[in-house]
């Protein structure tokens, strides 16, 4: 990806934040200075702020996601069983922008449709040997109700509407009928090991730097 393009990426998809009133912590808008600074070690530490990716492969407004890491835990808390154990992020899905199929190999979540379009979910369960199990329904928590999901069968989440996926649980979303904003609640998370994708693709972006960076990445730290 070009960093031009994420610069413009990243005013758009605040803008579309704002627009329900959504409002990001200040560091959102430091710049790359100040993120480098002493005072930012906790953010990058925990991979805090801004994630623009095309999975590698160049076509981000059919491949590709926004998110931004509002908080973040630490991996070691969960070996110990206490501590903050947990994440949150807001997420931005563009109509017909799928997100590729992958799997969490410790994180469980919430997906939460906060606004905008429909998020459409694709889901399987493992089969034995951790792959996708198309062969089987699989039974997910939608709103704290069980659904059933047959093989093929995808979860349409209305705003407001969510589903929990645990560990394990194979799924690809995007929007549908206009961009979505996505919520996501989860273990503590680690992008860099905890994803498993159906294709060999990689978590985040290259990048291509043909003008200076208005913000950091998280892949930048």
């Amino acid at each position: 990806m070009k960093r031009s393009d994420i610069n413009d990426i990243k005013t758009e998809a605040e803008a579309f934040i704002r627009s329900f009133g959504a409002v990001l912590p200040p560091f959102a808008n430091w710049s790359p200075e100040q993120m480098r600074s002493a005072q930012a070690q906790g953010i990058r530490d925990r991979g805090l702020g801004w994630d623009i990716t095309d999975y590698g492969q160049g076509r981000f407004d059919e491949l590709g996601l926004f998110l931004f890491t509002l908080r973040n835990g630490d991996v070691q808390d969960l070996k110990k069983g206490r501590g903050m154990l947990y994440a949150e992020k807001l997420l931005v899905s563009r109509d017909k922008q799928l997100s590729p199929m992958h799997r969490h190999i410790i994180k469980a979540e919430d997906i939460i449709n906060r606004g905008g379009g429909d998020l459409v979910m694709e889901i399987y369960a493992s089969d034995p040997d951790g792959g996708i199990d198309r062969d089987n329904p699989v039974v997910v928590p939608s709103d704290n109700c069980p659904v059933t999901i047959q093989p093929g069968e995808l979860l349409r989440l209305k705003t407001g509407q969510s589903v929990t996926l645990m560990p394990g649980i194979w799924h690809a979303f995007w929007a549908e009928q206009g961009d979505c904003l996505i919520g996501e609640v989860s273990t503590v998370n680690d992008d860099r090991t905890d994803n498993v994708f159906e294709d060999p693709i990689p978590r985040f972006a290259t990048i291509e730097e043909d003008t200076k960076p208005d913000f950091l990445l998280v892949s930048d730290y």
